[in-house]
């Protein structure tokens, strides 16, 4: 016999099965023990919760024999053959599939028959929100006033998109999302019954991992207990089978992203790319990982809805003291979009790369929180008595007397520029045409000025480009290109534009300058 998938193996066969649903089975069992059955119900929620199973097992309690305390009791032949998938009383439709006018006229012609043997005949139209319109307005009259032996179940992830002319004729039930608790502990019931051997930090994580789905909880027990056949399967293996990371991991990358420290952060993803951590999920359980720590910021009560070990629980403690709440929420911010972003992205790599950055350097972000993060990293700087030179400052209205006096001061040009100086400027953009191709394409937003001691001044537009052109390798490229061109050497210095600041404001553009030179000197 070919090998059948866990959720389809143990698919409940009676209420007292279902899992974190009680409410809507204790109460679809007191109409079936009163007989105040309804003729059409809406099952909705998210995938996974047990809408089309509460679906199969109503269907068979209608039709019992002998009914248990408004349960199935699966040894009559109607629940046989309802669980057999042979009685000719349930019929399911997948309405994904099955969503045009002609399909739901087939059901409006097939109940005017009785059923042929039990009591009640029981549509389940799966996805129904997948109707077409037309096809919602044929079943309109027949779910108004259906046959007395007819009964309607509508299962849907999406009761947004249904009728409000539906939805009106039906009783609606929401299935919640089942908690980690009630899906861990299913899960170790299933686990003892195969005799596998998994570690409980595995199940819970696979609970959690299910985001309130049991069928989920069940696929993914699948995915790892097949990859580890015949071995212990522990927390470790499941990280490796799903492509996710340890909470350990995420820690360190707060602490690297605290220190602004853009080199190991990007370390940290080269690390997690090379083990094959899916990007997604990174993104996703790290989002995770800042909600639990704001969550351990704003109360001290926190252990029972957390789910984090105690070993887990003081790491979070202790990383709470090391981030201010507007921090964490700018965080928190920035990977929930990412989060969004990477869904569809083909370039995954290079998003969480640039978020990460801008985590590490807030200069890049205009937003409110971003300001209040470059102003705690000032600060942190001065604590460590470290002179913040060139500091960028924040955009803000100055009163009107310092506008003024900001507006007449202006940069001035150097009495007399320095003939190599002059030269490098009138070839500067054929020397930078022969650069590497990633300094060439940040050579070409560059702009020149002139610094003291007539040193030569590549100003680039933000504190990133600077960085990056600034940094040693990349001086001397363009010094060597700078040698090759003039045969001399030249000092240079590499700065940026202040945000909230034009280039005109702080430099003069000696480039402009010295064209216009060249120009008059033509006529």
């Amino acid at each position: 016999m070919s090998y059948m998938a866990l959720y389809r193996k143990f698919r409940p066969d009676e209420f007292e099965d279902v899992k974190g649903q009680d409410a809507i089975v204790k109460t679809l069992k007191n109409q079936i023990k009163a007989d105040r059955i309804g003729h059409a119900y809406l099952f909705c929620g998210t995938r996974g919760t047990g809408k089309t199973t509460v679906a199969k097992i109503f269907a068979k309690a209608v039709n019992c024999e002998h009914p248990v305390d408004g349960s199935p009791c699966g040894e009559c032949s109607m629940c046989k053959a309802i669980s057999a998938g042979n009685s000719m009383n349930v019929i399911e439709i997948d309405a994904a599939s099955n969503n045009g006018v002609d399909n739901i006229r087939e059901i409006r012609e097939e109940v005017a028959y009785r059923p042929t043997e039990g009591r009640y005949k029981v549509y389940i139209i799966d996805e129904v929100h997948m109707l077409s319109i037309g096809a919602f307005n044929a079943l309109l009259k027949t779910l108004e006033e259906p046959p007395e032996y007819v009964i309607f179940i509508l299962a849907t992830t999406e009761a947004h998109k249904i009728p409000i002319t539906i939805l009106s004729r039906c009783q609606r039930y929401d299935f919640k999302r089942i908690s980690i608790d009630t899906i861990a502990g299913r899960l170790r019931e299933l686990i003892n019954k195969e005799g596998w051997d998994v570690e409980d930090k595995a199940v819970r994580y696979l609970a959690r991992m299910a985001d309130g789905s049991m069928r989920d909880s069940l696929s993914l027990l699948d995915q790892c207990a097949a990859f580890y056949i015949g071995e212990k399967l522990t927390y470790d293996h499941v990280l490796e089978v799903l492509g996710a990371v340890d909470t350990e991991v995420f820690s360190k990358l707060l602490r690297r992203l605290l220190d602004m420290d853009v080199h190991a952060v990007i370390e940290t993803v080269e690390e997690l790319t090379m083990q094959g951590r899916e990007l997604s999920q990174l993104a996703a359980d790290f989002t995770w990982y800042l909600r639990n720590l704001l969550l351990v910021r704003c109360s001290d009560d926190m252990e029972d809805v957390l789910d984090v070990s105690t070993e887990n629980l003081a790491r979070l403690k202790e990383e709470a003291q090391m981030i201010d709440n507007d921090t964490l929420i700018r965080y928190i911010r920035v990977f929930s979009d990412l989060t969004n972003q990477l869904k569809f992205a083909t370039q995954k790599r290079v998003l969480l790369e640039v978020a990460l950055i801008k985590l590490c350097k807030p200069a890049m972000e205009t937003s409110q929180d971003a300001l209040l993060d470059r102003i705690r990293a000032v600060e942190k700087r001065l604590d460590e008595g470290v002179v913040v030179a060139n500091a960028p400052v924040a955009a803000y209205q100055m009163p009107a007397s310092d506008t003024s006096a900001a507006q007449e001061k202006k940069p001035e040009l150097p009495k007399a520029l320095n003939e190599d100086v002059k030269a490098v400027a009138a070839d500067f953009r054929m020397i930078a045409n022969d650069a590497s191709p990633m300094l060439r394409n940040f050579l070409k937003r560059a702009r020149l000025s002139a610094g003291e001691g007539n040193r030569l001044m590549i100003v680039l537009p933000d504190e990133m480009s600077a960085d990056m052109v600034g940094s040693d390798a990349h001086k001397a490229e363009i010094k060597e290109l700078i040698s090759e061109k003039i045969g001399k050497d030249v000092e240079i210095d590499v700065r940026h534009v202040e945000e909230g600041h034009r280039f005109e404001d702080q430099f003069v553009d000696i480039e402009s300058l010295i064209h216009m030179d060249i120009t008059v000197e033509d006529e």
